[in-house]
């Protein structure tokens, strides 16, 4: 049943068909190089056919249904069609297990989840724990979600779904705590679409390549769906392989990419990245967390055709909060920009009090994008949701013309005797070391400082403690060079691509 006057997101996708139907719509490429074409008029279809078989499986509006498994069509088919049968999408980290995974179907109170089949065994593992009633796999076999929706006819569903139902729960990272599971309404999406498509410079002629986690609100949110609703061609990848990357924007000629800046990283300091002919990419786009300043820098000098923008925000604000455009990079390179078409933010003390130009603050929103609160967790939501504004944990300044100068998760600043540091300045100054590939700065405990900085470094070629400390002194006070380094293989990540920066102080202080 089609609302007269609302619009959701399951309507991106039939608005689409409607105006280029025959147009392709998405191109997926699988682990083994299996690959599926879909055109919009195709891809409408399927959405209907997964939603009504989801609604005579026994689901009900306002159900959660569960999203385990990682990018392919048929996880974009399954988010779609819970949007449209009315039933409440709850998108898992694929590499979650355990207890991890356990407490996420539970918390959510999922009845259904839709798996890949190479993910079964984990869901197997805690199903007992939990309220799931139905595991569909995703795909790749007879009975999957994605079999049932290819072919036969396109069903009338009798489901009337409003644009302020909610249609996703979003689960915050837990980077420092347990996930919360931030309530998106179809509204709040929406809104936030059309703020991409406005700050992004999103056109029907891009040709996108997708290769970050569905599961994580940047790609699916700001990338995925805005591209999905203004008829773009998108090619989707199931993981984000850097060598895979570089080889397919050449050979497709991609013209837009997104990625989290672990993989511009890797990107940067793959041995083929000076190689490829990557000419026909024309708009460069990275988020999800602190891009390094001298990351940023190489990677537009080797392409200076190349528009960056900078895309900053959360879970919460669905996620797109601000946007530092290209033409805007040469002035402020170390800005995330300023809020998008929805958003309207504002720097707070600890009182709440807007703070001047200049000065350090927690940034919060007020913006149609938001999210409505926390499933189930109402003092977290009353903590968030004060005086008006929703507060967004992050420290920033911001300018007089309005620019916002993100310097540090409020969580990550680190007390060493009394002074506040922010651990991202103490990273760039080390990232301007050519034997650093990456780094990640955190706070151990001190009896004499509270507090003492450490640096936990990805070593590029020989170099040694001594070396970076004596770098690090020549570019930062004392006060805030790191007391220690510590040499790793690989930093703990999430695969949205975020830093887990507590697993780091677990590792250093138990």
């Amino acid at each position: 049943m089609v609302e007269l006057r609302g619009s959701t997101v399951a309507d991106v996708v039939r608005r689409s068909a409607g105006r280029v139907g025959d147009r392709e719509a998405l191109r997926f490429v699988d682990s083994a190089g299996q690959q599926r074409v879909w055109t919009y008029a195709e891809l409408d279809a399927a959405v209907s056919r997964a939603a009504g078989f989801l609604l005579a499986s026994g689901a009900v509006k306002g159900d959660r249904v569960a999203a385990y498994g990682k990018n392919s069509d048929a996880y974009l088919v399954g988010f779609l069609a819970c949007a449209r049968a009315g039933l409440v999408h709850v998108p898992i980290n694929y590499n979650l297990t355990g207890g991890e995974l356990s407490y996420l179907l539970s918390q959510s109170g999922s009845g259904i989840a839709l798996v890949d089949p190479g993910l079964m065994g984990n869901v197997d593992a805690v199903r007992a724990e939990t309220s799931l009633q139905q595991v569909i796999p995703l795909r790749d076999e007879k009975d999957s979600l994605l079999s049932c929706s290819i072919e036969g006819e396109v069903p009338d569903l009798d489901v009337a779904v409003a644009d302020d139902d909610l249609v996703q729960l979003l689960y915050t990272s837990g980077t420092t705590s347990l996930p919360k599971g931030a309530m998106m309404t179809h509204r709040a999406l929406l809104h936030e679409y059309v703020s991409c498509l406005h700050a992004l410079d999103f056109g029907e002629n891009d040709l996108p390549l997708h290769v970050m986690p569905l599961y994580h609100s940047a790609q699916m949110h700001v990338f995925l769906l805005p591209h999905l609703m203004i008829g773009a061609r998108n090619h989707l990848v199931e993981v984000p392989d850097p060598t895979d990357v570089l080889r397919r924007i050449e050979s497709e000629q991609i013209t837009s990419f997104f990625a989290a800046p672990t993989v511009w990283v890797a990107l940067a300091n793959h041995d083929e990245f000076p190689t490829r002919d990557l000419r026909s990419l024309r708009k460069a786009y990275y988020g999800a967390s602190i891009m390094p300043g001298p990351v940023l820098q190489r990677l537009r000098e080797q392409l200076p055709e190349l528009g960056f923008y900078n895309c900053f925000g959360q879970s919460e604000i669905a996620p797109l909060a601000t946007v530092l455009r290209p033409e805007e990079h040469d002035e402020r390179p170390d800005s995330a920009g300023r809020p998008v078409l929805f958003v309207e933010a504002a720097v707070v003390d600890d009182q709440g009090e807007e703070v001047a130009a200049g000065e350090l603050g927690e940034i919060v929103y007020r913006s149609p994008q938001l999210c409505t609160g926390y499933w189930d967790k109402p003092e977290e939501t009353a903590e968030a949701f004060r005086d008006g504004w929703f507060h967004s944990g992050d420290l920033v300044c911001r300018d007089e013309a309005g620019y916002c100068f993100v310097v540090d998760r409020i969580k990550d600043v680190i007390n060493t005797g009394g002074v506040l540091v922010a651990s991202r300045e103490v990273e760039d100054a080390l990232y301007t070391h050519p034997g650093v590939a990456e780094v990640a700065v955190i706070a151990v405990p001190d009896q004499k400082w509270i507090e003492r900085i450490a640096a936990v470094v990805v070593a590029k070629g020989e170099v040694t403690e001594h070396e970076l400390l004596a770098h690090a002194r020549g570019l930062l006070a004392g006060f805030k060079t790191p007391k220690e380094i510590h040499f790793v293989d690989d930093l703990p990540r999430n695969s949205a691509g975020k830093l887990l920066k507590r697993v780091l102080r677990d590792r250093l202080t138990t």
